[in-house]
């Protein structure tokens, strides 16, 4: 982003800082953050949405967003429409290509917005009473067409730099529950205040009376709007219009130990209206106190543990222990919370792994649930967690108890607050947050429920018995078995799929990345998935076809090219076993690392190019093999530090070019004859060898894509074979200093010299004479 709007930015946030506010009853504040300009990708898995993350404080008035998009480089691209996507306490859930999730995955739809961009564009957008915490900001390319960009190669590239700019509150007035406090509202001075909602609140109300007007007409006509809660963009505040002498709005199941906002204005222009303003929450369910002594919970915890690692004995203890745990719990439950209308029980959080949570409750898998109360569990969801996938599996557990058809145990898991009254007509939901509500009964005793990206908050799980009739029979205590657990991704992203763990700063969260043609959040979309003969082919292809360099290793032990014909042996055997374990779908077979195969399969090919080309300069066998060993170990090195590059193929390829122009050019002058002097060698080996390397390099550079990568690059293997068998020169005749020839015949004679002499053989003639 260009400095001139980064200061004039500072200087706005300094000018609100020193003048304060103008409405005579809080003092704003001004706060900017900026995240570095990234570079945009095109949209093929979740990998490649740039994320940032925000931090928007306690008592933010408005928030403002600066979203600018600036082009890399200055020839045209065209026009491409950059999808930006917001969302509140978690990364945002997105599906730009529609494509399917898996079974059970919930999601709701978070903010988008589109910026078309040809050079540089930028836009704001603007939010009235954020709700404080972490906000997400995703952007991405339009839906990747396929085509493969080498590294190295000049292509269009866009950068996103957000940047936002808070205005706060820093001396708001607290509301406190049950004190009338006067205020005063102007159309341009709204009143802001702030309450506090203790843990087990059920319900929360702010009232509105006493209005008067400094005009003195219209005595009792509040005129005013009263908005109760923050603006999250997946569900707004609370909204009341107050028309009258006295208004009021409610929350039913309020969120818990949380500061709630009350912004109140006055609806008419140019008036200003005093009015007093009250709050009022109920706390309508507590469960039992528990004391001070923890004692009790220490050793249900070491229970618990060894409960965990006794779990591998034989499967039928197991069950045997099912009903006795599922009865020490219900027992243990009912003496202590018997005069309770809420069962809390504890849950015992453990950190697993990088994104791996899991929760468990101390007094053992399974759960009592009745019908008289409900079941109430917590897990907290820290900052860290919430790029992974929320599970929640809800199992019925009948082995010791029977449940009517007519009966089900109804689960309802909400953030931030839990819904304590559960029956077929309530919806999961509260007034600001929305919930996920789950059965479970005779004929479906499981119950699953995915929460990609959930946000961070204290998710609350209430279970209670549903029955139809006015009793539940024998059933009036049932046994579930709550699985509530954080994984990285949803099944692991299951067979076609491969979870990858993403950064963005110090922020982690995890994404599917599919294969062989299956797609969607979880790689179960099917809708374009390659067959298993279609996979097979495809290793085929790739592998055989490197069976094209069997006829380049008969030509260059043929012409006594021992150590070049090595090379391509060299070539050939990785590149067969790396594409046989490069292959997207289940046709793999892998003889060693991945990454090894790649860094030889990419060594072998560069050398490749590097000896035949020097073999075609036909320079001196000492100079020759110097240069072998000298550009074998500055590739090797090149490939350590970037095989993928495109220079580290033509840089190899242009010096090696260099050094035959020198050498033919050399033998032309000194011949007075181009060189090579047969017209028969360039018409038939070396124009046909150059065409053959054009064609291929212009195919693996500029026409490989996803979905016809198969059949251009087993033809690119093909063609440099081709090329390798057209520009091996033909053999030497003449003999060189070493002692023995170039080709394949070496000559073993030998015969010591001494101080510049050869040392004479004797030998004696018989002849037979025949009488």
């Amino acid at each position: 982003m260009k400095v001139w709007f980064l200061c004039s930015l500072l200087f706005v946030a300094l000018t609100d800082w020193t003048s304060g506010d103008d409405d005579g009853q809080v003092t704003f504040v001004s706060e900017l953050s900026s995240k570095p300009a990234q570079k945009l990708s095109k949209y093929g898995w979740y990998g490649n949405a740039r994320l940032q993350r925000f931090h928007i404080p306690e008592e933010t008035a408005i928030a403002r967003w600066l979203f600018s998009v600036t082009k890399g480089h200055s020839f045209h691209c065209g026009r491409h429409n950059v999808t930006i996507y917001i969302r509140w306490g978690a990364p945002p859930v997105i599906n730009p290509t529609g494509q399917e999730f898996p079974n059970t995955t919930l999601w709701t739809p978070c903010l988008s917005l589109t910026l078309p961009v040809i050079s540089e564009n930028s836009t704001t957008f603007n939010l009235s009473d954020p709700a404080p915490g972490d906000w997400y900001v995703a952007a991405h390319l339009p839906e990747d067409d396929g085509r493969i960009e080498q590294k190295g190669f000049p292509s269009c590239s866009y950068f996103f730099q957000p940047q936002l700019s808070v205005r706060r509150a820093v001396d708001t007035p607290v509301l406190q529950n049950g004190i009338f406090l006067t205020q005063t509202a102007a159309p341009d001075r709204p009143t802001r205040l702030k309450l506090y909602v203790p843990e087990f609140a059920s319900s929360l109300s702010v009232s509105v009376a006493g209005c008067s007007s400094e005009e003195g007409t219209e005595m009792g006509n509040c005129f005013l709007v009263l908005r109760l809660g923050s603006a999250s963009l997946q569900q707004g505040p609370i909204t009341m219009n107050c028309s009258g002498f006295s208004c009021s709005a409610a929350l039913s199941n309020p969120p818990w130990d949380t500061w709630i906002r009350v912004v109140i204005e006055s609806t008419r222009a140019n008036r200003t209206v005093t009015f007093s303003v009250v709050s009022n929450y109920t706390v309508g369910c507590k469960p039992k106190s528990l004391g001070l002594k923890a004692d009790d919970e220490i050793f249900k915890l070491h229970g618990n543990s060894s409960y965990s690692n006794s779990s591998s004995s034989s499967n039928s203890s197991v069950l045997a222990d099912t009903g006795v745990s599922s009865n020490k719990s219900f027992s243990w439950m009912s003496q202590l919370l018997g005069s309770a209308c809420v069962w809390s029980i504890p849950v015992l959080y453990e950190e697993v792994d990088v994104l791996s949570l899991r929760f468990t409750p101390v007094g053992g898998a399974n759960v009592s649930v009745t019908n008289t109360h409900p079941t109430l569990l917590t897990y907290p969801l820290h900052v860290h967690a919430s790029g992974g996938t929320l599970n929640l599996q809800l199992t019925l557990n009948s082995t010791n108890m029977t449940l009517g058809n007519s009966s089900s145990v109804v689960a309802c898991l909400s953030p931030w607050t839990p819904v304590l009254e559960l029956n077929h007509s309530q919806s999961c939901r509260t007034d600001l947050f929305g919930g996920y509500g789950v059965a479970v009964n005779a004929s479906v005793p499981k119950a699953v429920v995915r929460l990609p990206f959930p946000q961070s908050a204290t998710w609350y799980l209430t279970l209670q018995l549903i029955c139809n009739s006015s009793n539940c029979g024998n059933a009036s205590v049932v046994s579930v078995t709550p699985e509530v657990f954080l994984s990285a991704c949803v099944e692991d992203c299951g067979l076609y799929g491969e979870c990858r763990l993403l950064r963005s700063y110090s922020y982690l969260y995890a994404g599917c990345v599919c294969k062989a043609g299956w797609s969607g959040w979880g790689c179960t979309d099917d809708s374009t998935a390659q067959s298993y003969s279609h996979q097979l082919l495809a290793t085929l292809l790739l592998t055989l076809s490197n069976l094209a360099f069997l006829p380049a290793i008969v030509v260059a032990v043929k012409h006594g090219y021992i150590t070049e014909a090595s090379v391509y042996l060299f070539s050939m055997f990785f590149s067969t076993f790396y594409h046989a374990c490069d292959q997207p779908g289940i046709a793999v077979m892998c003889i060693m690392e991945y990454n090894t195969l790649q860094y030889c399969d990419f060594l072998g090919s560069i050398c490749s190019f590097w000896v035949t080309i020097l073999c075609m300069a036909r320079i001196r066998n000492a100079f020759k093999y110097t240069l072998f060993m000298l550009g074998t170990l500055l590739i090797a090195m090149s490939m350590q530090l970037d095989r993928t590059g495109l220079w580290n193929l033509l840089g190899p390829i242009l010096c090696a070019i260099l050094i035959m122009v020198i050498a033919w050019v050399r033998k032309g002058v000194h011949r007075r004859h181009c060189y090579p002097p047969s017209w028969r060698r360039w018409v038939f080996y070396l124009i046909p060898g150059v065409l053959c390397a054009l064609i291929g390099l212009c195919l693996y550079t500029f026409a490989e894509t996803e979905d016809n990568y198969y059949y251009t690059h087993s033809l690119w293997h093909i063609l440099v074979a081709s090329c390798v068998v057209l520009l091996l020169p033909p053999k030497k005749k003449n003999r060189e200093k070493f002692g023995w020839s170039s080709g394949w015949t070496l000559n073993w004679s030998w015969r010591p010299r001494v101080c510049g002499y050869t040392l004479c053989e004797g030998s004696k003639d018989e002849l037979y004479t025949v009488t």
